[in-house]
């Protein structure tokens, strides 16, 4: 072990760090996820490096692969950007094996060029979303930075490369994507052919064009364990002159019928101008707004999904509606004026309550809120909840003008025992123990398609005592990612084996109806990817070539 570690410490610059400390190493081994309480093998790490320069990327790799005959020496890499995966694997390797070194990349945080007249920006894995929102405000504030509901610490780099999306007008935001710098597992450097023979001094045109000369290989660095990205230069969506969100409530569950071919027919006539659209049933909309009716302080009594009487007590009491469909209009002041016309006269179709945050509604009542004392309205109930309802509506605007920010952060805690004593501006899912796993799979935009998706989440949830949160996200009028949080209780073994019970029925039940996760958290990587269908054997033949020693981050997207 000793011999190891000053093997690896003899790569490293005076800047960077080696951890081999067992408590420091455990905090690295947080996860929201409960997947230790599975395994009798337990994963763990012998160091963690933290390095301080994008050349000891490549110092790192070729000594794992010098290293990798020599059963004194040999070690595995498994790299990590910020390791605020939540739900996923947070910043656990996905394999169990010995002698595992985690490259923690959270200090590669350099934004190393800005074209503020084009819109590209390069960034390293350290980069958060708070980070390049403090650069692009710096600089003017002309652009938006593509959030998620993750959090303003997380990477902006890892989530494109595990091909996350957003609600603002880049939604994919792998396909913001224009260029990409880094290491293949065998220590060979990548750049594009483009970047390659251009033989100017700033080699700028790569940086504007994503997909090169020859062979696309910059998706190898997506979803895989082929290589590492060192940087990544991504497009910036320009702020617009105007912009409003609209909210379609609907109050029968029977509405969702008629209203897909209505969203449908917003993103296929407003495309570019309209950026993706959510759909999200009551019992999600009361996990951003209501406190869990079962979650008592100082107990573990809350493992239960709230009854029909309490969704529908706190429902009426929040006036939620069964559906609410969310969407944003980006453009010049009379482009919205007329989309935001249109859009309303198309959802009139259907029983339903249209709301845009510019009307006068919602900012009449911001003022009086923001007007009235604070004693004063914590002395009424009503005015208390309203105050609350704005706070995450204007929240929730603030991600759709990509300012990164905690609020969908709040779900992660809805089984904790304790949740009430974490501030909001605090909240970390992992270090505070909450339990979060994702069930993320791809839904045909077809009416009876979703139903049949509605129907069976609502049956399989409450089987395993978990709530069935649903909710829609619009890629594109034909593809519906739905992400389903499996929120639990991560301090109750019997909640954590149910969550995970109820996430391998969805799983694989929902495989049998076509509901297909687009991206999966490193414990399935580990049971349900099948090495012997012609893709993996496709993919497993790339790692064979590009990680002849199988160095580089092993079992991930990578069945064996």
């Amino acid at each position: 072990m000793h011999l190891r570690l000053e093997k690896i410490q003899s790569t490293l610059l005076p800047n960077s760090t080696l951890i081999s400390d067992s408590t420091l190493l455990d905090s690295y081994l947080q996860g929201t996820e409960g997947l230790n309480h599975f395994t009798e093998k337990k994963r763990s790490l012998f160091a963690v490096a933290i390095i301080s320069d994008q050349a000891e990327v490549d110092s790192i790799l070729s000594m794992a692969n010098q290293c990798a005959g020599d059963s004194e020496l040999n070690f595995t890499i498994y790299p990590i950007s910020t390791g605020n995966n939540w739900g996923y694997g947070t910043s656990q390797p996905t394999s169990v094996e010995n002698n595992i070194l985690l490259l923690d990349l959270s200090h590669l945080n350099k934004i190393s060029e800005f074209d503020a007249e084009l819109g590209l920006v390069t960034l390293e894995p350290g980069v958060t979303q708070q980070q390049l929102s403090d650069y692009l405000i710096s600089l003017g504030d002309e652009y938006m930075v593509p959030v998620t509901g993750a959090g303003p610490d997380c990477s902006i780099l890892a989530n494109a490369l595990e091909r996350g999306y957003g609600i603002t007008p880049y939604t994919e935001h792998f396909a913001a994507v224009s260029a990409i710098h880094g290491y293949w597992a065998d220590g060979t450097a990548y750049q594009s052919a483009v970047y390659q023979l251009d033989q100017s001094e700033n080699k700028s045109v790569d940086r504007t064009f994503k997909w090169g000369l020859g062979p696309y290989m910059e998706g190898l660095f997506t979803q895989s364990s082929l290589g590492i990205v060192t940087k990544m230069t991504i497009r910036l969506a320009k702020k617009k002159a105007a912009f409003t969100s609209f909210f379609v409530q609907m109050q029968s569950d029977s509405q969702l019928e008629f209203a897909v071919p209505l969203i449908r027919k917003v993103l296929q006539n407003y495309e570019g101008t309209v950026g993706s659209i959510n759909l999200m049933d009551k019992r999600r909309i009361l996990s951003m707004f209501a406190e869990n009716p079962s979650n008592d302080i100082g107990t573990v009594n809350n493992h239960t999904v709230m009854s029909s009487s309490d969704v529908d007590d706190i429902a009426k009491q929040l006036q939620t509606p069964s559906w609410t469909i969310v969407g944003s209009i980006y453009g010049s002041t009379r482009v919205v004026k007329a989309v935001k016309k249109e859009i309303n006269a198309i959802f009139k179709t259907i029983p339903s309550k249209r709301i845009f945050s510019d009307s006068l509604l919602i900012t009449s009542a911001n003022r009086v809120i923001n007007w009235l004392p604070d004693w004063f309205i914590k002395k009424s109930s009503a005015l208390d909840i309203l105050k609350q309802q704005l706070s995450s509506f204007n929240k929730g605007k603030e991600i759709m003008l990509g300012k990164p920010n905690k609020v969908a952060l709040k779900l992660a805690y809805w089984r904790h025992p304790n949740a009430s004593k974490y501030s909001h501006e605090s909240l970390s899912p992992a270090a505070d123990g909450c339990g979060l796993l994702w069930y993320a799979p791809l839904v045909t935009m077809k009416a009876e398609k979703m139903r049949e998706f509605v129907t069976f989440v609502r049956e399989v949830c409450p089987r395993h005592n978990i709530e069935p949160f649903i909710t829609f996200t619009n890629l594109k009028h034909d593809c519906i990612d739905s992400t389903i949080p499996i929120v639990f209780d991560l301090s109750n073994p019997d909640a954590v084996r149910d969550a995970h019970n109820c996430l391998k029925e969805l799983v694989l039940k929902g495989l049998e109806k076509g509901f297909v996760p687009y991206r999966l958290n490193i414990d399935q990587q580990q049971w349900l990817l099948n090495k012997d269908d012609s893709f993996w054997q496709t993919a497993n033949k790339l790692k064979a070539t590009l990680d002849p020693n199988n160095i580089l981050s092993v079992g991930r997207y990578n069945p064996s």
